[in-house]
């Protein structure tokens, strides 16, 4: 991508930032307990391709080019640390290879995982730093998945197999509800969620200081092979314990807090407390910009208060799924405290707001956070900000309609965009304006501008360029990193095209884990429904392998199921099948290989397979 350099107005506004640049602990805090990196840190499938390249961000070094936000630059330099590190005797994280950590914790003759990592390779890899430094041929006796999301269960084959935990070799743990919520986010709306998200985490962006710096929470994501194992415990009520290998445990549930199914514990032997990813050294997202359910600020924030009042007095760590821990009673309720006080204000302070008659967006440009929180790092906005977490907090309760009625039934952008233009005087004119707030450093506007230019006409040359100057330099300006991402990608793709999606979550080993009920969620979100308004169809499905049955009916563009009885006689056609992934397959299309018979009128099941939409992993998002 041709790179502009940053406006004067960027850079100066990079030097009027009064943060406590001289408070170096966190990288005290990083570089505690470090054993040894992986060198070089590039880690490969199978087949030869890289899935991680950790070495990629070596331009982290030294102060900030003016092309990054200084706070950024910090931030990413301390996540990009990598290597095998002591947290206290028997606890051990490897960090610096995906975006997450994994962490070992050693048992009286094994150890346990906790959360290993997005992907095969990164945590085989991780595995073996930590045995070849520390572990020897220490066997793993269970994995602990703290929470739903991907980055922390789909390597778990990089550090077990399914064998093995079948064989009562190695528990799995997870918080209850874990593999409904894991499977449901990277299914029901995944390609979508997937799309957004190479905006979010710039994974088609170059790294490099006019490119992709990191996400704040960590670098990237790895892309090697995602998994998933059953969890064989259910975690279920606050203060259950457990003892594995001679380690006790003790947790904590958290539901609805960074994810909707989530949990902190606590080591006794070690006094160590992990939070999961619900205190990290950042502000987290309520609502991520690849898209989610609006998370709970204020659950958020008891939860951690109820970790202060169980763990904090027991505890001389406490550690999380990202970043670097902490250690000290006196600094973990300081740094708890902190991380609550964050969410409850976010929380509170936009409740306050709304019921004065602001909308979220005119509370989000005000919104100002107490200034003992502005001058705390692991505080600020690096993943989550306070402008599109307020944001959050007011769609959470109000919806996305902010009460004025000139608002309730705008155009949508393609032609909307084409009245304002008009009304400016044409594109050119359009250009014009915008190029005069460029200059006057109102990217803001000039972005805004570009957006309704580009609405009305995508190749537009003049439109075009200057959309991406200006998305690059509000890149250049953010302290966000995600939203710098989104800037960035943007700006790519209007100077080279649609770059696609950057890698799939939705794995074989994770739709295996669908339940009959939520393929058949799968099939009624896929139903084309202004193409099967005319369609009266009913079946019945035979699941050989568990005797249930499932009666689905399409009519008006709405596909039904409940489980009940066969009743052939009422069904267009009968659909036998050996198990629930011949279902699968024979939604992809596959109606000819073994284990699936089909009575009755087939063509039935051919109307419905054709009344299906596949999704497009690659829609515009910056253009029309």
């Amino acid at each position: 991508m041709d790179h502009k350099s940053p406006t004067a107005i960027i850079e100066s506004a990079h030097g009027e930032h009064a943060l406590p640049f001289h408070d170096t602990t966190d990288f005290d805090n990083a570089d505690r307990g470090f054993i040894a990196a992986l060198s070089p840190c590039v880690i490969k499938a199978a087949d030869g391709r890289v899935v991680w390249d950790n070495d990629s961000y070596s331009f982290l070094d030294g102060p900030a080019p003016t092309s990054v936000h200084p706070s950024l630059w910090r931030q990413s330099t301390l996540a990009a640390k990598q290597g095998l590190y002591e947290v206290v005797p028997g606890v051990y994280q490897v960090r610096g290879f995906d975006l997450s950590n994994i962490s070992f914790i050693e048992g009286d003759t094994g150890i346990i995982v906790i959360d290993p990592l997005v992907s095969t390779e990164v945590a085989a890899a991780a595995l073996d730093l930590y045995r070849t430094h520390r572990g020897g041929d220490r066997p793993v006796v269970a994995v602990i998945y703290t929470h739903s999301h991907v980055d922390h269960f789909g390597g778990v084959l990089g550090v077990t197999s399914q064998a093995d935990v079948d064989d009562g070799k190695v528990a799995v743990l997870a918080p209850e509800g874990f593999t409904a919520h894991a499977v449901q986010e990277n299914v029901y709306a995944g390609p979508a969620m997937t799309r957004r998200a190479t905006y979010m985490y710039g994974s088609m962006l170059e790294r490099g200081p006019q490119g992709q710096v990191g996400c704040g929470l960590g670098q990237a994501a790895s892309n090697g092979e995602v998994a998933i194992i059953v969890p064989t415990v259910d975690i279920r009520e606050t203060g259950e314990k457990h003892t594995i290998d001679g380690v006790e445990i003790e947790f904590q549930m958290a539901p609805g807090t960074e994810a909707p199914a989530e949990m902190h514990f606590y080591f006794p032997r070690f006094r160590a407390l992990c939070m999961a990813e619900n205190a990290t050294h950042n502000l987290h997202n309520l609502l991520t910009l690849r898209g989610a359910l609006v998370r709970d600020p204020h659950a958020w924030s008891g939860y951690l208060t109820e970790a202060i009042d169980h763990f904090a007095e027991r505890a001389d760590v406490v550690f999380a799924s990202h970043h670097w821990p902490t250690w000290g009673q006196d600094s973990i309720v300081e740094f708890l405290s902190l991380q609550r006080d964050l969410y409850a204000y976010l929380h509170d302070q936009t409740l306050r707001l709304l019921n004065q008659g602001h909308t979220g967006v005119e509370i989000a440009e005000t919104f100002q956070m107490p200034p003992a929180l502005e001058q705390v790092w692991h505080t600020r906005g690096y993943y989550g900000s306070v402008s599109h977490n307020v944001k959050a907090v007011y769609q959470r309760y109000m919806g996305w309609f902010d009460g004025n009625p000139g608002r309730l039934w705008q155009h949508p952008p393609e032609a909307l965009a084409p009245r304002y233009v008009d009304a400016m005087g044409g594109i050119d004119r359009v250009v014009e304006l915008a190029k005069a707030a460029f200059d006057s450093g109102d990217f803001r506007w000039a972005a805004t501008l570009l957006d309704h230019a580009i609405f009305t006409d995508s190749e537009h040359a003049g439109a075009r360029g200057l959309y991406a100057d200006t998305l690059e330099q509000l890149a250049y300006g953010a302290e966000n990193a995600t939203w710098r991402n989104f800037f960035l990608s943007g700006a790519t793709e209007l100077r080279d095209g649609n770059f696609g999606t950057a890698a799939q979550t939705t794995s074989p080993s994770m739709l295996t884990q669908l339940t009959p009920d939520q393929i058949f969620d799968s099939l009624a979100i896929a139903v084309n429904g202004p193409g099967s308004w005319d369609l009266d169809l009913a079946f019945d499905f035979l699941f050989e392998d568990s005797g249930a049955n499932y009666r689905l009916t399409l009519r008006n563009g709405v596909l039904v199921y409940r489980e009940r009885a066969p009743d052939h006689a009422s069904a267009n056609v009968t659909v036998k099948l050996a198990s629930k992934i011949r279902l699968l397959q024979a939604a992809f299309g596959d109606s000819s290989s073994p284990g699936l018979e089909l009575s009755g009128d087939e063509s039935a099941l051919r109307s419905l397979l054709g009344a299906l939409d596949r999704p497009d992993p690659n829609f515009n998002i910056v253009t029309p």
